[in-house]
């Protein structure tokens, strides 16, 4: 006579001897208070880096305390700045010199600060509604910049583009609307419709993308004069010391070349034999790399979910690696794009994503806190940019290798 089979206990019951897992909503719930906490705890931290820092008179917080607010006093009047080689943006960045206003009882250093915070938060919100371990990234990458993003204009740039990426998932208009909205203020978040599966969805995304460009244009040049007065100071930009040529410029200093670092157009280019060169050069490898990407979209049979997230931060980071200018704050539009590729588990980019860590952290090193080295082109300032554009190049060819394998 067989002896009856007893069922196994559930796990999580009492009597059981296997784990107790606790309820998903549970686990949820305190997830989101860690993330609530860190993002608090990390955000202090900013803002007394960023209240230290000469009490907001001079070092980073100076940008915003001169120059925004002198941006922020011409666009009041109806006017773009016109023939100041500062002015470098596309006229969508009016919007965010001009949003400190809606809190009058702030001072605009204050406002300011305060508008970057909300859109901080806008981000991890929505990376933390959309899954994986994409918000983490961003709350732990963003404080090794240090109090850099608090005194720039990138993070709502970067909220725009992140929201844009989250929004192609269940609405493809609105994603390519704000993508329309984000390329009027720095360009670059135009770039998040690039990976768009062919067809009706692309056609869907591309036309609203550039209606809502056009629409903001449009009232941008009802409301100001001289908005398009940024071209001519765009195109007349140099080769700035942090940027790939600037680092090959550097080490021939050391060799003896003899050209020299002069502070113009709002930052610290090389000037002297074969700067123009070396800047046409950089052109032209950022029209490669648009050839690259046009070729992989021609090539591209496999679509899912992350292509349009992975196909995004690849192409930032190959025109981040060609372009002419790598400030430090190019590093915000970086970990938001690889926050928003660890949202998806199909992402082809998480290794390539972990890398905007270390490649944060050799920004810190190189501005603001070795900035004079790095000026000087002395071996230490030299081996911190060779080290940080050795590590974006490797990610930038990495990237595009693994977006190719898996989709083309």
């Amino acid at each position: 006579m067989t002896s009856p089979r007893i069922a196994p206990l559930p796990v999580g019951h009492p009597l059981s001897l296997g784990p107790r897992q606790p309820p998903p909503d549970r686990t949820a719930r305190r997830n989101a208070v860690l993330l609530a906490g860190a993002w608090t705890i990390t955000r202090i931290g900013l803002v007394v880096l960023l209240l230290i820092d000469h009490i907001g008179d001079s070092g980073l917080a100076g940008e915003v305390h001169t120059l925004y607010r002198h941006w922020y006093e011409q666009l009041s009047q109806g006017a773009f700045p016109l023939d100041d080689p500062t002015w470098q943006y596309p006229p969508g960045a009016a919007l965010v010199f001009l949003a400190p206003a809606l809190v009058p009882w702030l001072t605009y250093f204050q406002a300011f600060v305060a508008l970057i915070l909300l859109a901080d938060a806008v981000i991890t919100w929505a990376l933390a509604r959309a899954g994986g371990q994409g918000a983490w990234l961003w709350v732990g990458g963003l404080p090794l910049l240090l109090h850099l993003p608090l005194a720039r204009y990138d993070v709502p740039v970067t909220a725009v583009a992140v929201l844009a990426l989250l929004a192609l998932r269940r609405n493809p208009r609105t994603g390519g609307a704000l993508a329309g909205i984000g390329a009027m203020i720095k360009v670059w978040p135009l770039l998040t419709i690039l990976g768009t599966p062919r067809g009706r969805t692309t056609r869907a995304v591309w036309s609203s993308a550039a209606a809502s460009a056009a629409v903001l244009l449009f009232v941008l040049m009802l409301g100001f004069s001289h908005p398009l007065s940024f071209l001519q100071q765009q195109g007349e930009r140099g080769v700035q010391i942090e940027s790939l040529g600037g680092t090959v410029l550097q080490l021939a200093r050391l060799s003896g070349w003899g050209g020299e670092v002069r502070f113009q157009y709002g930052a610290f280019e090389l000037v002297g034999p074969y700067t123009a060169e070396v800047a046409r050069l950089s052109l032209l490898l950022s029209v490669l790399a648009l050839g690259w990407l046009v070729l992989w979209r021609v090539r591209a049979r496999h679509w899912d979910t992350a292509t349009p997230l992975d196909a995004a931060f690849a192409a930032v980071l190959l025109f981040t690696v060609t372009s002419r200018v790598i400030s430090p704050q190019y590093m915000i539009w970086l970990l938001g794009l690889a926050a928003v590729c660890l949202t998806s588990r199909r992402t082809t980019q998480r290794s390539v994503a972990l890398l905007m860590l270390p490649a944060a952290c050799l920004t810190a090193l190189a501005f603001p806190l070795m900035y004079e080295d790095v000026v000087a082109g002395t071996p230490l300032g030299c081996l911190l940019m060779v080290l940080r554009n050795g590590l974006l190049l490797t990610a930038a060819v990495l990237s595009c290798h693994r977006l190719w394998r898996a989709s083309a």
